[in-house]
C-alpha cells in the first residue's frame, strides 16, 4: 500500500485544478486498458471503427485533431518502465499520447465535458498511476525476484471502476463505525492487474492484483495525493500466503530489532 503525490511539474499542477483527486482522470468503464499488444496504430489517414476486442476500443486511434478541436495536443506517445508481455522483445507498454486519449475518449462518448488544456494534466496523472502501482507490485514480488533472478511482467490489465472489491466494501462499512480511520468515499477507480511471474521452469505463471485507487487529502502545498491499495487477489492458497507474509513482515523486522523497507 502506498500513498503517491503529483510532483510539481506544471502539467500536473494543473491537473491538481482540473481533476477532481476523487475521481479517475480517466473512465475507462469495464474494458481491459491496454491490450498485450497496443491497438494504437500509427495515423496514416485511414478510419476504422472496429472495436478491438481486447480492450473494447477503437482499433484505429487517430493522432490527427479533431474537427472543432481548439488546443493542439501533443502527439508524442510516452514509454512506460512496465515490460510487457511474455517475451523480453515485446519491450515495455506504452502509454497514448494526449491527442489519441483525447480522441478516444470523444470517440467513446467518455469526454464527460472535460475541457481540452485539461487533457494532458490528465494523461499525466493516469500514467503517474499506472508507475506507482506497478512500483507496488514489484515491493510484492520482490521474494520472487530474489528466488527466481528474473523480473516480472505485466500481460494486461482490466479496468472495472464500478466493481467494489470485497475489501473497499468492507472499508466503506467500517467507515461508517470509525469515519476518523476509514474512508468515508469509496475509491475512484478500480484495476485488475495480470501479472507474469517466473516460477523457475522457464515458463510463467499468472498472478492476479487488484489495485484500489482512492483520492486522498491535499498535502501542505495544495497538490494532490492518491492512495494506492495493492495486492494480489485471493484466488489461491500462495496468494493468500503472500499477503499474510508482506503485511506481518514489518512486525517481525520490528520484533527482530531490523529495519524495514516494506510499505
Amino acid at each position: 500500500m502506498g500513498w503517491f503525490w503529483a510532483d510539481n511539474s506544471e502539467n500536473v499542477k494543473q491537473a491538481s485544478s482540473d481533476v477532481s483527486a476523487a475521481k479517475c482522470p480517466v473512465n475507462h468503464g469495464n474494458i481491459t486498458e491496454v491490450p498485450a499488444v497496443c491497438p494504437m496504430k500509427k495515423d496514416n489517414g485511414q478510419t476504422d471503427d472496429t472495436l478491438n476486442p481486447l480492450n473494447n476500443m477503437p482499433s484505429f486511434i487517430s493522432s490527427s485533431k479533431l474537427p472543432g478541436q481548439k488546443l493542439d495536443l501533443p502527439t508524442e506517445r510516452t514509454f512506460s518502465t512496465i515490460p510487457r508481455g511474455e517475451d523480453e522483445n515485446e519491450g515495455v507498454w506504452e502509454y497514448p499520447s494526449p491527442q489519441q486519449m483525447f480522441n478516444a475518449m470523444m470517440k467513446k462518448g467518455k469526454s464527460d465535458g472535460i475541457p481540452e488544456d485539461a487533457v494532458e494534466s490528465m494523461v499525466d496523472v493516469h500514467n503517474f498511476l499506472n508507475e506507482g502501482a506497478w512500483q507496488e507490485i514489484l515491493e510484492w514480488e520482490k521474494p520472487y525476484v530474489e528466488e527466481y533472478k528474473k523480473q516480472p511482467r505485466l500481460l494486461q490489465f482490466t479496468g472495472r471502476p464500478h466493481d467494489l472489491s470485497p475489501r473497499a466494501r468492507m472499508y466503506l462499512q467500517l467507515s461508517k463505525v470509525f469515519p476518523e480511520t476509514f474512508n468515508t468515499e469509496p475509491p475512484f477507480d478500480r484495476h485488475d492487474w495480470y501479472v507474469l511471474r517466473a516460477n523457475g521452469s522457464g515458463s510463467w505463471d499468472q498472478v492476479r492484483y487488484v489495485i484500489d485507487y482512492y483520492g486522498g487529502p491535499d498535502d501542505p502545498h495544495g497538490m494532490p495525493t492518491f492512495f494506492l491499495d495493492v495486492r494480489p487477489a485471493l484466488d489461491n492458497p500462495t496468494n493468500a500466503k503472500d499477503r499474510m507474509r508482506h503485511w506481518l513482515k514489518p512486525y517481525w523486522d520490528k520484533a527482530m530489532g531490523k529495519e524495514s523497507n516494506d510499505n
